[in-house]
């Protein structure tokens, strides 16, 4: 989407609900794109070149990105194209966010089949900048590019800046150290549990109407998976309240908690009173895009966090109530499903 947009498009009176990407040329869907989108506070040169300009004051940045596959990554029949902007928009800002970093900038990528309607991307753009606003505002868009593909992909890359901060790595958790969450544990999984069981057709197929029903019978759980809103603002703050391990969990608090620990050369013991009714569903489910810190013992914890565990000596160990946990959680090469609709 750096590429310049090119004149503004004449289709008489045909609207986004009937033209497909087919029937525009690049420039006329950049047109129809840029003014949906937010610009970014730190944007200095934007859409329009080879490449966007952003300020970096700190004279560092952090660089982060993620994709979402139509299959096993969403499901068009469950999401519109206003959740796939917003959620690709969030897992990004969530990811530098938990470097203790604040988003600056979006780049994206959007591949789509030539029959898609126009209105999808825009919707996606309605969603990208909707998201911005709502947990990231000054954070915008400033390129991407747009491309054919059998199957409809978003790959954004967000950057962020530290505000000359040191970065919190995975690595610096200590014994004794308390564990702290910030954002929800198992909603996007429960979410996702009943899309699967409820969202389908009688095939097991994605059904959009079984899908309606469970947003208005559900609408929380649903409203996690598919539109997911980590405070991301709390990155920040959990860096300056002296965070000395941070993460996103995006593949379920067990396995993301494993790799503080692997990386800090530490354990983690939960405790299973602070994980809610259903506490497999908290430590396996994924996408819930809170963030896991670890602070000092005497340090007070940041408004937003809430105590859940202690960090242990045990390399590696990840513990519940004192007995060991399996670390099983999202893995995109492990029962994968790339089912479609």
């Amino acid at each position: 989407m750096t590429n310049a947009a090119g004149p503004t498009p004449s289709l008489g009176s045909a609207s986004a609900d009937t033209l497909t990407l087919a029937d525009l040329s690049e420039g006329e869907v950049l047109a129809r794109i840029f003014p949906r989108l937010p610009q970014a506070t730190a944007e200095l040169l934007g859409p329009g070149d080879d490449a966007a300009v952003i300020a970096a004051p700190d004279g560092r940045f952090v660089v982060t990105t993620d994709m979402m596959i139509h299959g096993p990554d969403f499901r068009l029949a469950w999401s519109t194209p206003h959740d796939l902007g917003w959620k690709a928009a969030a897992t990004n800002l969530s990811d530098v966010a938990a470097m203790g970093a604040t988003p600056s900038a979006l780049v994206v990528a959007i591949a789509a089949p030539p029959h898609t309607p126009i209105s999808v991307i825009e919707g996606i753009a309605d969603g990208l900048r909707a998201c911005c606003e709502a947990l990231s505002p000054g954070c915008g868009v400033v390129g991407g590019d747009l491309s054919a593909s059998d199957t409809l992909t978003l790959a954004v890359t967000a950057f962020g800046d530290l505000g000359g901060r040191p970065p919190v790595l995975r690595s610096g958790a200590r014994p004794g150290d308390v564990v702290a969450i910030a954002g929800r544990l198992g909603e996007a999984a429960a979410g996702l549990e009943l899309l699967f069981r409820h969202g389908v057709d009688d095939a097991g197929n994605p059904d959009a109407a079984r899908a309606a029903e469970l947003k208005l019978t559900h609408p929380h759980a649903i409203a996690a998976q598919l539109r997911p809103e980590p405070p991301v603002v709390l990155g920040p703050v959990a860096a300056l309240g002296g965070a000395t391990a941070m993460l996103d969990v995006s593949d379920g608090l067990a396995i993301d908690a494993g790799r503080i620990a692997r990386a800090s050369g530490v354990g983690i013991d939960f405790d299973s009173r602070t994980l809610g009714e259903r506490i497999e569903v908290s430590l396996g489910g994924g996408e819930d895009h809170g963030l896991l810190a670890t602070f000092p013992v005497d340090v007070p914890l940041p408004v937003g966090f809430r105590a859940i565990g202690v960090v242990t000596a045990e390399v590696g160990a990840i513990l519940v109530d004192g007995a060991p946990h399996d670390q099983g959680g999202w893995d995109p090469y492990r029962g994968w499903n790339g089912a479609v609709g």
